[in-house]
């Protein structure tokens, strides 16, 4: 039977970083639960156990029943009937078999009905149920809508949403519009309280699972306001009435299992969550930092299918009377490709152990204040977190298009065919480096992080981890790199040009991720000799990427700029 956890042992050996005692103990605030819960964790062995049953459940489901569908999903589709989305059949299995399972709301805490697991397994079940179906992880992932209406709303509406979601209701978050799409500012749906009751008219587009059963709906409730002060966040039952009606599914290029509409609201109730006015500066910033990070798990599974793919053909596929795996053009080919996936899933869950523990003191703290040096390691983390977020989802969605691509090629003509899933996974590939913010809006996130250090402050960290000699002529490089990577970000500072500096942005932020990246791979490896082979690979690239970047902004005069202007 086919098992998407226990075939990757790659899982299993961040479950035992050394970071994962701190997050549980956080998490379950010293097993707390234990007496109040029979399915409560008693230590921290005992949850790292509970963590990988459930997610070899998840990964025999994933590899039994998601990726099975995968291929009809993809050709079936959603259809609207009446104003409503009905899933495609595949769908509505894949969902029915994980919400029997009890898989939803897998991070909300038990007294919801959840099973109160830190964010590293939920995102491992993401990453698994995106290499099974990357359209059908867009269903599964939006539960991340629970976390916002737990950490803002009222008890009441906790109360009233979060079992419900833990029992499989779909959630949605319905951001942009016609007119508002990277601009949230723009939205214009309106919000009018009357006797204490809010209602939703308007317009939202390119919803994902536009028809869920939970809607949380950014609206402008300030009326004569034109910019995000004047936006409020709703949550929405989403009866099936005639007050939402769904005007159509688009029709897209990838991710065709994944319903996007657009919606017309008419006279909708809804509640409003947190404080007005808050909707878009605070409320969506944080979900879209856990989009942000969903968006990773996602491209790190699509990554990891794709390698999947290409390596059974190479290994199958004969050509002048031996297999393509055994050609240099094939082999160096399929193990960048293994090279990129480990560098991506490295920075995965590095990212994922920083929004665990931060998120977790900013649990405590609204329930009793923290002493200095707690409130130190929330800040250090939620600092740390918010760096790694945009280079994450950058460097993982980018990754996943170029292991698609690559895995058609390694296919030659029969990768362009739908005879093979890779046409498939080519096309679901392309969002990912677009929706939550494209790669060019997360180097806009990520470039303070060069210029205030956070990047730098973070390698050398990296530098003094031991690794134990056997690894010091990689560290040698990577040491090298970071002087170059020091030099162009001093050469750009220097200049005080902000247009110059957007201009190279891109360039010193890749130069970063590579080093990261790089560090995370060979610290790693020294601790599981699986990774070795990856970290040395990467390195090439790597160091290669860098000092390409290095020698063009060194060459690089501030007054050609103008010559790119269109």
């Amino acid at each position: 039977m086919a098992n998407f956890f226990l075939d990757n042992p790659a899982l299993k050996f961040q479950l035992r970083h050394d970071l994962m005692q701190h997050i549980v103990e956080l998490k379950e605030r010293n097993y707390a639960d234990k007496d109040n819960y029979d399915y409560a964790s008693r230590d921290f062995e005992d949850t790292i156990d509970n963590y990988e049953k459930v997610l070899e459940i998840v990964g025999e489901i994933c590899g039994e029943i998601i990726a099975p569908n995968a291929e009809n999903v993809d050709h079936d589709g959603p259809q609207v009937e009446n104003n409503r989305v009905v899933y495609a059949p595949g769908t509505q299995q894949n969902h029915d078999t994980l919400a029997q399972a009890g898989l939803y709301g897998m991070s909300l805490p038990r007294k919801y009905g959840g099973m109160n697991f830190s964010m590293i397994p939920y995102v491992m079940a993401a990453e698994l149920v995106s290499r099974a179906d990357a359209g059908f992880a867009n269903i599964w992932g939006l539960q991340d809508c629970a976390e916002t209406i737990q950490e803002f709303a009222s008890e009441a509406i906790k109360d009233e949403f979060l079992p419900r979601v833990c029992k499989g209701e779909t959630c949605s978050m319905d951001l942009t519009e016609p007119d508002a799409g990277s601009d949230l500012q723009a939205v214009q749906l309106k919000a009018t309280e009357k006797d204490g009751q809010w209602v939703l008219n308007g317009v939202k587009r390119f919803i994902t699972n536009g028809d869920a059963q939970i809607k949380l709906v950014l609206a402008r409730s300030e009326e004569g306001t034109s910019d995000g002060r004047g936006l409020s966040y709703f949550v929405v039952d989403n009866q099936h009435d005639d007050k939402i009606k769904v005007r159509r599914i688009e029709n897209k290029l990838g991710i065709k299992g994944s319903p996007t509409c657009e919606l017309v609201f008419t006279n909708v109730p809804a509640k409003l969550v947190g404080a007005r006015r808050l909707g878009l500066i605070k409320y969506v910033m944080s979900l879209m930092n856990g989009a942000r990070l969903g968006v990773g798990a996602q491209s790190v599974g699509l990554s990891h299918a794709a390698c999947e793919e290409a390596l059974a053909y190479a290994k199958d596929r004969r050509q002048f009377g031996k297999a393509i795996i055994e050609f240099p053009a094939v082999y160096e080919l399929v193990s960048m490709m293994k090279a990129k996936l480990d560098a991506s899933r490295a920075l995965l869950y590095e990212t994922t152990r920083f929004v665990d523990v931060y998120k977790a003191w900013e649990a405590i703290e609204a329930e009793r204040k923290l002493a200095p040096e707690e409130k130190a390691e929330y800040k250090e983390y939620q600092k740390k977190a918010d760096a790694f977020t945009p280079m994450l989802k950058m460097f993982a969605s980018e990754y996943a298009n170029q292991n698609a691509y690559d895995c058609i090629q390694v296919h030659g003509g029969s990768g362009f065919m739908k005879d093979y899933a890779c046409e498939r996974l080519y096309r679901d590939a392309r969002i990912l480096t677009i929706y939550e913010g494209t790669s060019q809006l997360q180097v806009v996130a990520a470039i303070r992080h060069v210029t205030t250090g956070t990047y730098l402050k973070r390698i050398r960290e990296y530098e003094t981890t031991p690794i134990g000699p056997a690894f010091d002529s990689l560290r040698k490089r990577l040491t090298a790199m970071t002087g170059l990577y020091e030099k162009a970000v001093t050469q750009v500072t220097e200049s005080k040009n902000s247009e110059y500096l957007d201009f190279c942005a891109r360039r010193l932020v890749e130069m970063a991720g590579h080093i990261l990246m790089g560090y995370l791979l060979v610290i790693d490896a020294s601790r599981d000799d699986m990774f070795r082979k990856s970290a040395e690979i990467y390195l090439n690239y790597g160091e290669a990427e860098v000092r390409k970047h290095a020698e063009f902004i060194n060459a690089f005069k501030q007054e050609e700029v103008d010559l790119y202007k269109i």
